[in-house]
């Protein structure tokens, strides 16, 4: 979760409610490029290691070869000071986060739309490596998602925060391997104190997960 870490945003234009169409997509969408589509691939992976059958797999092969390509990856990647400037210029990690990024295989990825009444939702699926409880998904992973939806829907209304406080109320048990939707809003804000809610429903409207959000108006520079 953000705790208190949101990074300072560039000064370039950021799509509010009110001042760019309404059921816009607010976060980085997938794009027909190599870094996409090996990040893709990479989920795939994530997702094929947990379903696979352990005792027939050949596993070790397998390792050699992811271990080949992990290899080949860190022999290019630049120091971690250098790619946290990358990371965050421009779109910042909006390509790189855990729950919306594009960049980011551990992302389901969620994409988030902003409505014209100043909320934002998102249609998701999640798999076993999101699982907590046989079957359903990790309370801590619902958490995660509801906390940045809470943040985007606080830029969509123009404001901008760190998290403070996350009161999360979990219903009932959220279901893997079926769409949910993720939405949030925020309710008010008083001096920097800004105030979000949220939910996580199932396609028949049942509700799972739900919080309230309390964001604080402080944020980290960007590296430079």
């Amino acid at each position: 979760m953000d705790s208190m870490t949101s990074a300072e945003p560039e000064p370039e234009s950021v799509p509010t409610v009110g001042h760019s169409p309404a059921d816009i997509v607010l976060t980085s969408e997938q794009q027909d490029v190599p870094v996409d589509r090996a990040t893709a691939a990479a989920r795939r992976v994530i997702d094929a290691l947990l379903r696979t059958d352990r005792a027939n797999a050949n596993l070790d092969r397998v390792a050699e070869e992811l271990d080949s390509i992990a290899d080949h990856l860190e022999q290019h990647a630049p120091v971690v000071a250098e790619r946290l400037i990358d990371m965050w210029r421009g779109e910042g990690v909006t390509r790189h986060d855990p729950v919306t990024g594009p960049e980011n295989a551990i992302a389901p990825p969620l994409a988030l739309t902003g409505r014209a009444d100043g909320s934002v939702d998102g249609v998701v699926a999640l798999t076993l490596p999101y699982q907590g409880p046989p079957g359903h998904v990790h309370g801590g992973v619902a958490a995660l998602l509801l906390d940045h939806t809470l943040g985007v829907a606080n830029a969509w209304s123009g404001r901008s925060g760190a998290t403070a406080q996350l009161n999360v109320r979990y219903h009932r048990p959220t279901p893997l391997f079926a769409p949910l939707t993720v939405s949030g809003r925020m309710v008010s804000e008083e001096g920097r104190k800004i105030n979000s809610v949220g939910a996580v429903h199932t396609a028949d409207g049942t509700l799972c997960v739900s919080v309230e959000g309390l964001f604080i108006d402080k944020r980290v520079p960007r590296p430079r």
